[in-house]
């Protein structure tokens, strides 16, 4: 037998040609679009995490005056993350979801505040699955929360 047909039955290298591109497809088509996943998923745990520790921090110190959000607010913001600041904050009472006034705010309505924080991702792979294209900033997103105080 030929050295040449020797090496054509012995198939042993086929397999070392195809792990490039083997490779290749398990990088791009399957590892890299889950690590943008994941990557979006911690940040949004992370930013879900930070809001409910800021509802927690003004829980334990509620503001003097719940029909006064302007009074307090800027202070309670600086209690917040500083990756996920807080805009806003709302406070809402009853059960009909309106901002606080001296006309909805008795002791027997339930308060709750509302605020929000804004995370921006940066997928590589995933950009048209995981962001909105009609937005000015498609890869942005707002979490709402809202925490009982009373």
């Amino acid at each position: 037998m030929s050295r040449r047909v020797s090496f054509l039955a012995d198939q042993r290298g086929a397999a070392a040609l195809e792990v490039p591109a083997i490779w290749l497809f398990l990088m791009l088509i399957i590892l890299l679009p889950l690590a943008d996943i994941a990557i979006a998923g911690f940040q949004f745990i992370s930013a879900r995490q930070a809001l409910r520790n800021f509802g927690q921090s003004i829980l334990y110190s509620p503001p003097p005056d719940v029909t006064n959000a302007s009074s307090w607010s800027s202070t309670a913001t600086a209690k917040a993350d500083s990756k996920y600041p807080i805009s806003s904050i709302q406070l809402i009472c009853g059960e009909s979801n309106a901002a606080c006034t001296s006309a909805n705010s008795g002791p027997d309505q339930p308060k709750y505040y509302v605020y929000s924080t804004t995370i921006t991702l940066a997928p590589i792979v995933t950009r048209t699955w995981l962001c909105n294209s009609t937005n000015s900033n498609p890869c942005s997103f707002t979490l709402s929360y809202s925490e009982r105080f009373q």
